[in-house]
């Protein structure tokens, strides 16, 4: 079985600050030109900094994340760089008990074929490849989006084949559930998210997107060790759960875009 590509996710920053600080290199360099004033220096005294301007940038800019360590060693899909700001479009997926049950069944399984696979800290599906969206662009951006999916239709999905992903690079594989019922209104739903892609110059999704849920994830291409036999028997696990048709069924009620830091929550009619 073909495994299909995944987004990346990186974190972003801004570049003011490297410019300010090459500004004020240039303008503490001593006898750069001009000619010197035969007059007494002034006395090397600072006045003291306004809180108002102290503080003023603070919500602006977005620290980059570059510690390996600090992420179960995945790697940036693009490096970072100060202004630019990894951007991702989904639908986020809501858990009940019953799903979280099937899941404590189902990782522990896979597990026992690739031991380093981690539960997924949030649940959700893609409906658009990981994409660099400068600073100033951003509010432009998620307006776009809002007025294109504000007349979409609420609808509901179920994701319940077993499926087994990489992301492009082959450095992370992930578990996930695929949709089988609701791939249409997702494809309509990509379609108008590629628009606003297109829009502003950027990549827009898969020709041919396999929606889905990630379950869990791990670093490295495991494919070889969960596909066959313990894709088989994690199928069978979800086939033989109780009700697993309802369990995995839900509505979709918003669509969301993160961009850096920064959350955006754009709700289906």
């Amino acid at each position: 079985m073909s495994a299909a590509p995944l987004v990346g996710y990186s974190s972003s920053g801004s570049e003011d600050e490297d410019e300010a600080e090459a500004e004020a290199g240039a303008q503490a360099r001593p006898g750069a030109g001009g000619c010197r004033r035969a007059q007494s220096p002034l006395p090397s005294q600072r006045l003291p900094v306004p809180d108002s301007v102290l503080h003023m940038f603070l919500d602006t800019e977005e620290e980059p994340e570059d510690d390996r360590e600090k992420h179960g060693g995945r790697v940036r899909t693009f490096p970072h760089e100060r202004g630019n700001w990894a951007t991702h479009v989904y639908v986020p997926y809501e858990t009940g008990e019953e799903f979280l049950g099937l899941l404590d069944v189902l990782l522990p399984h896979a597990q026992t074929y690739v031991p380093r696979l981690v539960q997924m800290e949030a649940f959700h599906l893609s409906l658009s490849q990981s994409v660099v969206l400068r600073h100033h662009w951003i509010l432009p951006f998620v307006q776009a989006l809002k007025d294109r999916v504000a007349s979409f239709q609420r609808f509901f999905f179920t994701a319940n084949r077993v499926k087994i992903y990489t992301n492009q690079e082959k450095t992370r594989t992930f578990v996930g559930l695929e949709v089988t019922s609701g791939h249409a209104q997702f494809l309509d739903l990509v379609s108008e998210v590629d628009r606003v892609m297109e829009e502003f110059d950027l990549t827009t999704f898969y020709q041919d997107p396999s929606f889905h849920v990630s379950l869990a994830w791990c670093v490295g291409d495991a494919r070889l060790q969960l596909e066959g036999r313990c894709l088989r028997e994690l199928q069978n696990i979800v086939d033989e759960f109780e009700d697993p048709e309802m369990v995995l069924r839900a509505l979709v009620e918003q669509v969301r875009c993160k961009s850096g830091n920064k959350f955006f929550s754009l709700p289906l009619k």
